[in-house]
């Protein structure tokens, strides 16, 4: 509260709640992130160690500096995701717009994920009018189905099918689906926090298959970027179906 010479007096009313609640995301997010780091640098640490104090054999060494190198990878990929989410929470306006094409966006998908759907026996299906085309921002757009696709691919199994197709279209609005043939998720209590950061379900799907457990957060922020809406359900056939609408012109 603030006092004025002439008797008069201001008071200003702060929403503490809401302040708190934003206090104890970052908290959160914070921890998170430390403990997302600390798993990697313990490992490349121990690696690194035993090649420099015990002088391993050639095989030893070079498989110590392979799993090493992996490690960094994972680093990388959880660096390049939380930049990504921090710029999407803080700074949108920074992405440009211009107009994609998707069915040339996800032949990119093919080609770049061409050696985990082999080694997966993994078949990837776009069902995409060759003309699909929106005014968006092309990374944003492709972080959408690049995490998708690492999804399935890390969760679903293998010997399975992973489909990507725009089922309908309006003047506002392209409707995707993107689902996979696979084991799905057993416990539908965890489809509602899917999206979360940092989340990880503990049953079917598992923390050892890796991840930086922000790939969901990323769909869903860069969906509601494009002005659209995203779910996400277990298909009655078996696997995992994400419905979602990207607006033509945000």
């Amino acid at each position: 509260t603030g006092v004025f010479e002439d008797g008069g007096f201001e008071m200003v009313l702060n929403d503490v709640t809401e302040q708190e609640k934003m206090h104890r995301i970052k908290q959160e997010m914070t921890g998170n992130i430390a403990h997302e780091l600390r798993t990697p640098v313990t490992s490349i640490r121990g690696y690194l160690e035993t090649l420099l104090e015990q002088n391993p054999d050639e095989e030893t060494r070079q498989y110590f500096l392979q799993q090493a190198y992996h490690r960094t990878l994972a680093l990388s990929d959880l660096i390049r995701d939380m930049g990504l989410i921090t710029k999407l929470d803080e700074a949108p306006d920074l992405f440009d717009l211009s107009s994609v094409n998707l069915n040339e966006l996800l032949e990119r998908i093919s080609k770049d994920f061409a050696g985990d759907f082999a080694s997966h026996h993994i078949s990837f299906e776009r069902n995409l009018p060759v003309e699909t085309e929106l005014v968006g921002n092309e990374s944003l757009l492709y972080a959408i189905f690049r995490n998708l696709t690492e999804n399935a691919i890390r969760y679903a199994g293998e010997n399975i099918r992973i489909v990507a197709e725009l089922y309908r279209k309006d003047e506002e609005f392209l409707y995707f689906s993107f689902y996979d043939t696979g084991v799905g998720i057993a416990d539908e209590s965890h489809l509602t926090r899917l999206f979360e950061r940092f989340y990880r379900v503990q049953s079917g799907r598992m923390r050892s298959t890796g991840g930086t457990g922000l790939g969901l957060s990323i769909v869903k922020n860069a969906v509601l970027f494009h002005k659209g809406d995203i779910t996400v359900k277990n298909r009655s056939e078996g696997g995992l179906e994400f419905l979602f609408r990207l607006k033509r012109i945000p």
